[in-house]
């Protein structure tokens, strides 16, 4: 079974087979006790905590790409590089370029939040938060001991992260430092290492976080866009036992390969 996932994870990426992937299990990943919290019976959000298992459901996936404000010069140039397997720069399958499906290259940040974002946990310290994704089973930082974002950082697929609490029930995060070779999506949207990246995370009760993600790329896009606009996330039981999903370089390479040979020229 995990087999056929790390491929169905490749393909996706790829743009091949976009509705298998939406029919994996992987918003119920532990059975019963993988059901997301009913809404409905939601009590009041407690206050300064965002802690626990979230799930976006379908809405986490954007095979598509996404809807970016108008590239810059510099922002068309990069984009012609990007062959995609999907969206406005698709390309045949032997041909795509993606890092994530072709190399599995990580998937860098944002787009873990803006094309793979599956069930992640959150884990609040005294001096920093912990977000564990299990696409790819990758975690991130967040200091909250008052740092500031480094000036001039050394670029990391996962960039540099501080946040704090707006107010009782809204966690903010900002981000730099990314490095330019990850896509922001499926679609190949480029990004610069210079882009900052705006996460909200507004508790709207017990069981709903709404995350709004904001990209500042002046390099790359006209004016600031926004990557996810108030996405519900549902709170699943701490008991679940998120999958594994991380896609592999010979995982990668087994998909180019069968790509390539359905692009082959049928031998007489």
């Amino acid at each position: 079974m995990k087999r056929v996932l790390l491929v169905g994870a490749c393909a996706v990426a790829l743009g091949a087979t976009v509705g298998f992937a939406q029919n994996l299990p992987w918003n119920n990943p532990g059975g019963a006790q993988g059901q997301a919290a009913s809404a409905s019976s939601a009590g009041p959000a407690p206050k300064r905590d965002i802690s626990g298992i979230w799930d976006a459901g379908g809405g986490g996936i954007g095979a598509r790409g996404m809807q970016t404000s108008p590239l810059t010069p510099e922002g068309e140039r990069v984009g012609r590089t990007h062959h995609s397997g999907d969206g406005l720069r698709q390309v045949p399958a032997d041909q795509i370029n993606d890092p994530l499906s072709t190399l599995a290259d990580p998937s860098g940040f944002p787009r873990m939040l803006l094309f793979e974002l599956r069930p992640f946990e959150v884990i609040q310290q005294p001096n920093k938060v912990l977000m564990l994704y299990m696409f790819e089973k990758r975690w991130r930082t967040i200091w909250t001991d008052g740092r500031q974002l480094p000036a001039n950082p050394d670029p990391r697929w996962y960039g540099y992260s501080v946040g704090r609490w707006e107010d009782d029930y809204t966690f903010v995060v900002n981000s730099n430092g990314t490095d330019d070779r990850t896509w922001l999506d499926n679609g190949g949207s480029p990004h610069s290492s210079d882009m900052k990246v705006e996460e909200r995370y507004h508790r709207v009760n017990a069981n709903t976080l709404e995350l709004t993600v904001t990209i500042d790329d002046p390099k790359i896009y006209t004016k600031p866009w926004l990557g996810r606009d108030k996405l519900k996330l549902t709170l699943l039981p701490s008991s679940t036992d998120l999958m594994e999903m991380i896609p592999s370089a010979s995982e990668a390479a087994a998909v180019k390969s069968i790509y390539a040979a359905e692009a082959a020229p049928a031998k007489k």
